[in-house]
């Protein structure tokens, strides 16, 4: 089996002087979070942390966001508020990585001189 080829989806939400993302299990779980709130959040979210992009979208690097940012942001840097603005008016992302073909054992072949 390839390498790689897992699908990762994400929240992203635009705020005004960042973008912030979380990663979370699949669309559907959001979809039914959203129309049902009894659902627990740890069923939705992978992983408690809020990330931010500096200012390059749903792309780049992600880093974890400083408390004074989700302060300046969202009025609150309590893990599970924050989230649940952010999947409550973020975009829903889903993207599969590509698949990692490349040189399993480069000592063997031609592309080292024996």
């Amino acid at each position: 089996m390839p390498r790689g080829n897992a699908t990762q989806t994400r929240v992203h939400y635009k705020g005004q002087e960042d973008d912030f993302v979380i990663l979370v299990d699949d669309a559907k779980a959001v979809e039914d979070w959203k129309t049902d709130k009894t659902i627990p959040l740890a069923q939705v979210v992978s992983g408690w942390k809020v990330f931010v992009t500096h200012k390059h979208g749903n792309q780049g690097i992600l880093d974890t966001a400083s408390n004074s940012a989700l302060d300046n942001e969202f009025g609150t840097h309590k893990d599970d508020e924050v989230v649940k603005l952010i999947l409550e008016k973020g975009t829903v992302l889903e993207n599969e990585n590509a698949e990692r073909q490349g040189e399993k054992n480069i000592t063997q072949g031609g592309t080292v001189a024996h």
